[in-house]
């Protein structure tokens, strides 16, 4: 059973809405991080309660509130009923095993986002749901871990580098979905460095291990592939989107990260085009190296019958048998075995068995 559904069976029963928390609980505690900015206006503070956020309702900045840490599912209802978010929507947020989708609602947008990142020193995947509600003024991000992987935006905004101050919601909904999908590139570097040490392996010494690293490769690229094709749908989803949270000037970035996903999704491919190809040298390899060792053992077995059939008619329990009380008998029935050997060992060499 797949990990998506294996969670989802813990909801049997429930109704639809019911706000439970499913997946792996990262933190136990939620922390919840504010930042209100303009192109002449720059804050960020901790909040304790979601009735802290309301005093920014009103202000004609935009006002981007993380909530990192998803196992307290109370946050996100407060949230839900002070900003009239539908019970499925919510659902779904605390639901940490959803794919990458688009939904269009009256005021806002909801998005669900995944990010892959590459463990250092190995090729191992994690993954993280991300999930947005991008309204007029607002932009919610819901994450399962409190980790860096939006500090590149938050600099962004620290610094007033680039047009991200004096854009909209829909323009920082862009620029962390830019973070999420470049990350995919380091992991095809990654990939591709993985796969020329395997293969360098595989002509030296195919050995067992190797056999299971490629099969564990192989899962990777699958989960990357089922992450990957969904978040192209969505993007493409938010180009044809009417929805007047998106602005026209925000469209052709989008479409760059749009590009960028299908750049992405040939790699993919590629890759494992590449990783099949590796698996087919691999079982060539063992099959070659045992065809040399069954060739080794045949040159051996074909010098030894005729020696062994030599052997054979001089042990049978015949009482006449002149060859028996020969003088020279058993130094001639050596020098047989020496020439029909080399014989035999020359002949095979000769045909380049050997």
């Amino acid at each position: 059973m797949s990990t998506s559904l294996k969670y989802a069976s813990e909801k049997i029963g429930l109704e639809p809405g019911s706000l439970v928390h499913v997946g792996d609980v990262h933190h136990s505690e939620s922390r919840i991080t504010l930042i209100d900015y303009s192109a002449a206006h720059y804050e960020t503070r901790s909040i304790v309660s979601v009735q802290d956020i309301l005093q920014y309702r009103d202000k004609p900045s935009v006002t981007w509130v993380m909530v990192e840490g998803l196992a307290d599912a109370s946050i996100v209802e407060s949230i839900g009923q002070h900003f009239s978010i539908h019970p499925l929507v919510l659902e779904d947020i605390l639901n940490t095993h959803q794919r990458p989708k688009l939904e269009e609602h009256d005021d806002y947008l909801f998005v669900v986002l995944k990010s892959l990142m590459p463990l250092q020193g190995e090729f191992t995947v994690v993954h993280e749901q991300v999930s947005l509600l991008i309204f007029k003024d607002f932009v919610f991000t819901f994450k399962e871990k409190a980790d860096t992987l939006l500090a590149p935006v938050i600099r962004r905004l620290e610094n007033s580098r680039g047009r991200i101050r004096s854009m909209g919601p829909d323009y920082l909904m862009y620029a962390v979905l830019d973070t999420i999908v470049d990350l995919n590139f380091d992991i095809m570097d990654q990939l591709e460095e993985t796969l020329i040490s395997v293969e360098d392996e595989i002509f030296a010494l195919p050995t067992p291990a190797l056999l299971e690293q490629l099969h564990e490769i192989k899962l990777e690229v699958i989960r990357m592939r089922r992450f990957a094709s969904p978040m192209r749908d969505l993007t493409a989803g938010l180009l044809r989107s009417e929805s007047e949270l998106i602005d026209p000037n925000t469209r052709i970035f989008l479409r760059d990260v749009h590009d960028h996903l299908l750049r992405i999704i040939e790699s993919i491919e590629t890759h494992r085009e590449i990783l099949s190809s590796l698996l087919e040298i691999y079982l060539s390899s063992i099959s070659s190296k045992l065809n040399e060792v069954m060739k080794v053992l045949t040159v051996f077995s074909s010098v030894f019958i005729p020696l062994t059939f030599i052997t054979g008619i001089y042990g049978m329990n015949f009482e006449s048998m002149p060859e028996l009380k020969w003088a020279w008998g058993y130094p001639a029935i050596w020098m047989v075995f020496i020439v029909t050997s080399g014989t035999l060992f020359l002949y095979f060499k000769r045909k380049g068995w050997t």
